[in-house]
């Protein structure tokens, strides 16, 4: 009796161990939230993006902003079904003068492509729009520059960072034909890496 006890409790015992043995190993991946497309992904077009909710665009795509080149005052908004390349820059970065002689050449390439718009906007409130327009005049650069109000600032670095707010980095955005926002990788991008960026969208109908 007593050795068929032991033998039962080694057998239990065995299979126990056996069972632990073969309890394979799951990997749990976290839940990635798909509905929160607010924030911008840092990726060329052609790689990921973040839209905004449809229709629902950004206030300062509306703030009236005067370009200094023409005296003229004109919104995001205003360039609805174009291809628009944002530059968030100021006047005494060397960076940001490299990163607009690219443009320049990108603006080359395509010539006067109508649905293609080129901003500058000067994001240091230190500078003002003689200055800004000194800058541009000097080195010849033709397309939209503006200076930017206290509340476009503001409502950038929420959107897309404290980087978007550092000249040095060099921020650029690229928005499309709907409105959706691309946030180009940091750091100064050639005219054939902006090309990489946007043809996709210019293709896009």
């Amino acid at each position: 009796m007593e050795k068929n006890l032991l033998l039962t409790n080694i057998i239990i015992l065995i299979s126990l161990g056996l069972a632990s043995c073969a309890v394979p190993t799951v990997t749990v991946k976290p839940d990635i939230n798909t509905e929160n497309t607010d924030a911008v992904v840092e990726t060329m077009p052609d790689q990921a993006s973040a839209d905004l909710p449809e229709k629902e665009l950004p206030m300062w795509f509306s703030q009236e902003l005067k370009d200094i080149n023409t005296g003229k005052v004109f919104k995001i908004t205003d360039f609805n079904e174009k291809v628009i390349l944002v530059e968030t820059m100021a006047v005494w970065c060397p960076k940001c003068l490299t990163q607009q002689q690219e443009i320049a050449k990108l603006k080359s390439i395509y010539g006067d492509r109508d649905d293609l718009v080129s901003i500058g906007i000067d994001i240091d409130p230190n500078e003002n729009e003689s200055l800004l327009s000194s800058h541009v005049k000097k080195y010849g650069f033709n397309w939209i520059f503006a200076i930017a109000p206290k509340s476009v600032i503001d409502e950038i670095g929420v959107l897309y960072g404290a980087q978007f707010l550092n000249p040095t980095a060099t921020p650029m955005l690229v928005i499309d034909r709907q409105g959706v926002q691309y946030a180009l990788p940091f750091g100064i991008k050639s005219a054939e890496e902006l090309l990489k960026a946007i043809q996709p969208l210019l293709d896009a109908e």
